[in-house]
């Protein structure tokens, strides 16, 4: 589990302390605002864990390893262009804590290409790769993306090169199954279909009427179906991290409302969760599932991003209402008092 993340001069953020859920963890803020930043530099973190959990790590192996993963997250020219831009060389100095107890603690300058200074290393390393959804759905571009990725040169970000290789997993079978299948039915309800892999690498939604790939179904279905996938194959299961920007981005209030329904599933079932969003709606319907009985036991916090005097500030609480006035929320609020003032 991860338990904070300090930060000191970040991009947007001259800095702040983020003391996360168990369960679930949503940051809320407009546009700009550092929410996806947030979300890539908690990934970066537990994605170069995970992988050193897998092989002998000496602490200079380490130090490259969160530079590359840094740099082919974010995309910047180079890595000192992370660090929050005022006059002068500033240092950018990073640390996460996680339980049990160990933490990882490292730091970079303006002047950064491409390396890091590592001031503490963990006594142990993450289980499970984490899975991070971007705002855009995967499932039509995964046919040889990965490979193609890996020989060639893209200004894609690496993080969807990290899902795709999730997304191609095979299925889990054995005790997990039963749990699985609970998760997936609603998901797939949703999607009237389930989400299949074919010999020839393309993924299709086969439903009762036959099947249809993937670029002939809708944006918002194929948002549900990355996440079916990733359950199916176990990459959502206890003990993981999911990190999901905009899960309502190109969906219509009833497949949100699936979303909603799925990422407290998720979470209560043993995945750290890690969302963000500006979405009124989607916010609503969180809190609304939670105050349920299944949910009451849920821990989960919230994050509201603000404009300081020197930057973002970070607020968190319990509840939305803990976070202050996020301006993109309010416009909603607004709008509606308008229409229902309007002639």
């Amino acid at each position: 589990m991860l338990k904070s993340l300090s930060i000191q001069n970040l991009t947007v953020f001259p800095k702040a302390e983020l003391v996360f859920a168990e369960n679930l963890n949503v940051i809320v803020g407009e546009n700009g605002f550092g929410k996806t930043h947030l979300l890539k530099l908690a990934y970066c973190i537990l994605a170069v864990l995970a992988e050193s959990g897998n092989t002998a790590s000496s602490k200079s192996a380490m130090q490259v390893r969160i530079a590359n993963k840094l740099v082919n997250v974010f995309r910047p020219e180079q890595l000192g262009r992370l660090a929050r831009r005022r006059p002068g060389r500033v240092r950018c100095e990073i640390a996460a804590t996680f339980a049990p107890k160990s933490n990882i603690q490292f730091s970079f300058a303006t002047n950064s290409e491409k390396e890091v200074a590592i001031q503490n290393i963990p006594s142990s390393w993450s289980e499970k790769a984490p899975v991070y959804l971007p705002t855009r759905e995967l499932l039509t571009i995964y046919p040889n993306f990965v490979s193609t990725y890996n020989d060639y040169y893209f200004e894609f970000e690496e993080t969807w090169r990290d899902t795709c290789i999730l997304l191609g997993k095979a299925l889990r079978k054995g005790p997990v199954e039963k749990k699985v299948k609970k998760l997936l039915e609603p998901i797939e309800a949703a999607m009237e279909g389930a989400i299949t892999l074919d010999n020839n690498g393309r993924f299709y939604l086969s439903a009762k009427d036959g099947r249809m790939e993937m670029p002939l179904v809708a944006e918002g279905v194929r948002k549900l179906g990355m996440l079916a996938r990733l359950i199916a194959t176990g990459s959502l299961l206890e003990k993981g991290y999911l990190f999901w920007d905009e899960p309502e981005a190109n969906l219509n209030p009833k497949l949100v409302k699936q979303v909603a329904a799925s990422i407290l599933a998720l979470s209560s079932s043993g995945i750290q969760m890690f969302i963000a969003t500006h979405s009124l709606f989607l916010l609503r319907e969180l809190e609304i599932l939670a105050s349920s009985p299944n949910y009451r036991k849920l821990d989960a916090r919230y994050f509201g991003l603000q404009r300081g005097d020197e930057g973002v500030d970070v607020l968190s609480g319990r509840s939305v209402n803990d976070i202050g006035d996020i301006t993109a929320l309010d416009e909603e609020l607004a709008q509606s008092d308008r229409f229902m003032e309007k002639p």
